[in-house]
């Protein structure tokens, strides 16, 4: 009988208990900024897979591999131990489907916080604005006032009305319930048009996330990324353009 919401540990994590962590969360959302960001981080840094989340919340799919091999929807969990600071990483494959699921796996991704003795959490997001933006910006929520100076030194600009209407899914929710569990937690959303996979926005949240962390990671690889993408968009843009002047010669 499948449980409303599993979390499993692997065997070679049950001896082991992260060293003063914090908690990155990344899972999909606007842009994939924060996918992007976690996933990469996940890669060059080489972290450890420690458990799985699955959940009736979760879209009713399967995923299929290159192989034509199918497993259930889930979510992870990665561990990379430093000197002095362990992360944990929260990735995955789908943010729920429902209001109620959404509240149900934000709180127990905070209970598994609580439980690891997490002493911050980041959550990553994107902020669509609607339009294609050149140098994009990292905006920030927090969930105590205190935080906010030490973000702002690191780059995260705060506006009064951005964003509008609050911050929906994961990303949001977990600092208000880390907030009853006694727990910081910070929100970085990277500014992006909401369109298409975001690289250059992913960029800027890593070079910020790096700052406050303490946890260099090499940026070359989805800068080169961000690059592509770019010129990609701006031979889109042109070939427009290109359009538009053909159809001036019609009628």
């Amino acid at each position: 009988m499948i449980e409303e919401i599993t979390v499993t540990y692997t065997d070679s994590f049950k001896d082991k208990r992260p060293v003063d962590p914090i908690l990155i969360e990344g899972l999909p959302g606007i842009g994939q900024v924060g996918k992007l960001v976690a996933e990469y981080m996940i890669h060059m840094l080489g972290a450890e897979k420690i458990g799985e989340i699955h959940s009736i919340y979760l879209p009713p799919q399967v995923i299929i591999d290159e192989n034509g091999l199918a497993r259930l929807a889930r979510n992870e969990l990665f561990l990379y131990q430093t000197e002095g600071r362990d992360i944990v990483f929260l990735v995955g494959d789908h943010q729920s489907t429902s209001n109620e699921g959404h509240y149900l796996l934000a709180d127990c991704y905070c209970e598994i916080a609580q439980e690891l003795h997490v002493s911050r959490i980041y959550t990553l997001g994107g902020f669509g604005v609607g339009h294609l933006v050149n140098g994009p910006r990292v905006l920030g929520a927090v969930n105590r006032a205190e935080l906010r100076e030490e973000m702002e030194a690191a780059g995260v600009t705060f506006n009064r009305d951005e964003p509008g209407g609050g911050i929906v899914g994961a990303a949001g929710l977990m600092l208000g319930l880390s907030a009853q569990r006694g727990i910081d937690a910070v929100c970085l959303m990277g500014e992006t048009s909401g369109y298409l996979v975001d690289p250059m926005s992913a960029a800027n949240v890593l070079a910020v996330l790096s700052k406050l962390t303490g946890v260099p990671v090499d940026s070359t690889k989805l800068n080169d990324r961000a690059a592509e993408m770019e010129k990609a968009i701006e031979n889109l843009v042109e070939g427009d353009k290109g359009n538009e002047e053909e159809l001036s010669y019609i009628g």
